[in-house]
């Protein structure tokens, strides 16, 4: 039995759940529709150039959750999953968790969108285990801010070494899938790296390293 992690955006998914969140807000009409969407396509471009400001982004990413009230999150979460989420769930993912779950190994979603846009799509995978942004709540309300590390490039290796001496596991054989060259710094840290449609730069590393190529999208 080992750990299998996984990326959860454009690796379990054929879509970025942060961004596809920032759309469906659009679509509510819950947010400035021009300076919201600016944000969301020049934050989607410099995650992929790996050149993201984690504290920009989650400054406006956060705000629509302080902004409104849990009911209301809640309600349009549902929504979500229903409209942007389900149609972007990967079969062949589905079957890849279900052969891990098999072996009996630990599953664990790392991903650097926040917890409440990922909590439901975790538990709609089956997957117990998830490490995300955090945002903080006081008394069941959104403020607005993280807490502690976000699970971005470095800081998913910082949060799963955490996670490790909470859950007293080992990384022992464990596995990582991934299809962003943002996640270097914890692909090189498993046995099993594996690049699941990966983004140019990580094809090249993957292929100069002769780590596994998969898709999921097939």
């Amino acid at each position: 039995m080992s750990l299998a992690i996984f990326d959860l955006d454009n690796t379990l998914l054929s879509t970025d759940s942060d961004h596809a969140w920032g759309e469906f807000l659009l679509e509510q009409g819950a947010v400035d529709p021009i300076a919201y969407r600016e944000a969301n396509e020049r934050f989607m471009a410099d995650y992929q150039a790996g050149n993201l400001d984690m504290a920009a982004f989650l400054e406006v990413a956060l705000k629509p959750l302080a902004d409104n009230t849990p009911e209301q999150l809640a309600a349009w979460h549902q929504q979500f999953m229903a409209s942007k989420i389900e149609p972007h769930i990967l079969p062949k993912a589905e079957e890849l968790l279900a052969r891990h779950r098999t072996k009996g190994d630990t599953l664990l979603i790392i991903t650097a969108t926040n917890r409440f846009i990922t909590q439901p799509i975790a538990k709609r995978l089956g997957v117990d285990h998830l490490i995300a942004v955090e945002p903080e709540r006081i008394d069941g309300h959104y403020t607005g801010r993280a807490l502690g590390v976000p699970s971005y490039r470095e800081g998913k290796v910082t949060r799963l070494k955490q996670w490790l001496e909470e859950q007293e596991q080992s990384m022992d054989e464990a596995w990582f899938y991934s299809d962003s060259h943002n996640d270097l710094p914890l692909l090189e840290q498993v046995d099993h790296p594996v690049a699941v449609d990966p983004d140019d730069t990580l094809r090249n590393v993957a292929e100069e390293r002769q780590w596994r190529i998969m898709s999921l999208r097939d």
